[in-house]
């Protein structure tokens, strides 16, 4: 079967490089990935109009006519209902967050994301500089909106503490809306596993982030023997359970929180942990936290996303508004094509890009 893949606005021959010494340059890519066909060159081809959303990559790739054993799985950045956008919701109603982006939601057959909030009006702010609290109707926006899976593994879940998270998470499940992230010691990282067409998809979720201002550590957090939590991102940890889940599963997707706010491109610590979860046979790592998009990259027939940047949020007002709606076809060998969906944050909500904060975004995710 000949699929091609597809990105937006090809820029040239080469990827950019040019790190900081924090920073990493980007290595080869793999030559060697599931499909031939889909990843027979190292620089894609641009095979549809800049002025409008990519086509399907093939019409089995649609939620009504796909293929036993193949899913299109659509994955997300930051999700942050709180302060204005939480206002909007109370106002116009849940349907106003993704109705920009719902068309394309709709051609997915599983759709994940990053929560950068609770989802509460319980619980007492944790003592840190920014706590997010979104009122109880914006688990109606994720759930008309499409998410099957949302990661709590993050440094926000917990801001309003167990009262708040206890909440959201009834409130998500009221949605249908299964998370990861977040639970007691031996199971806070996960697997959760969803079932779609006949394909089983494992997903873990870590954090790895800087403490904040003024003194707080998101390691507070990290699930105990008392305590239900987080999974901090230990490299030997991810490789473990990585194995352990594909036993359980056709495919693993790690979903980590980590990296340094409004950087443009992944540190080392970030390529450390990426490259554990891919070597140890996970399919595609999903990344957020930077606010910021950082490259794809392709890795030993894996994807690693360094940064999917924000999606819904309010209060920026420059690069941190360019975002995208990245897309993996998957089949039982792994990732079988993948592209994305430029979008642009107006007024902290997504809708489709114009085509020169597109060229951008193909730019930030290919540097």
């Amino acid at each position: 079967m000949k699929v091609a893949l597809v990105m937006f606005w090809l820029l040239g021959a080469t990827l950019l490089a040019a790190c900081g010494s924090a920073e990493i340059a980007s290595p080869p890519l793999a030559t060697v990935l599931p499909s031939q066909t889909a990843f027979s060159t190292a620089v894609p081809r641009l095979v549809f109009s800049p002025t409008s959303f990519p086509a399907p990559v093939e019409p089995s790739a649609t939620p009504a006519s796909a293929p036993h054993g193949q899913v299109t799985l659509m994955a997300v950045g930051d999700i942050m209902l709180a302060r204005t956008v939480g206002e909007r919701i109370v106002q116009q109603g849940p349907q106003i967050v993704f109705a920009g982006v719902q068309e394309i939601f709709d051609k997915a057959d599983i759709l994940v994301g990053n929560l950068e909030c609770a989802i509460t009006d319980r619980g007492q702010p944790q003592p840190k500089a920014f706590t997010f609290a979104a009122p109880p109707q914006s688990a109606e926006a994720l759930g008309q909106a499409g998410f099957d899976l949302l990661a709590l593994g993050n440094n926000h879940a917990l801001d309003y503490g167990q009262e708040g998270i206890a909440q959201t998470l009834d409130l998500l499940a009221q949605q249908g809306i299964a998370t990861v992230g977040y639970g007691p010691l031996d199971r806070a990282a996960g697997p959760v596993i969803l079932e779609k067409n006949g394909l089983r998809i494992a997903f873990l979720s870590y954090v790895d982030v800087l403490p904040e201002y003024p003194k707080f550590d998101t390691r507070a957090w990290i699930a105990t023997a008392d305590m239900p939590g987080i999974a901090w991102a230990e490299p030997a940890q991810i490789r473990r359970d990585v194995r352990a889940a594909r036993t359980q599963a056709d495919l693993v997707l790690v979903l980590l929180h980590f990296g340094i706010e409004g950087r443009e491109r992944p540190v080392v610590e970030q390529r450390q942990v990426a490259v554990a979860a891919i070597e140890a046979g996970a399919t595609a790592v999903l990344g957020s936290h930077p606010h910021l998009l950082q490259r794809i990259e392709e890795y030993q027939g894996g994807l690693i996303a360094y940064s999917l940047g924000n999606f819904v949020f309010d209060g920026y007002y420059g690069p941190e508004n360019y975002s995208a709606i990245l897309r993996l076809i998957l089949n039982r060998n792994g990732l079988h094509a993948y592209d994305w969906f430029p979008v642009l944050i107006v007024n902290g909500l997504p809708q489709s890009a114009p085509p020169k904060q597109a060229e951008e975004i193909h730019r930030m995710l290919t540097r």
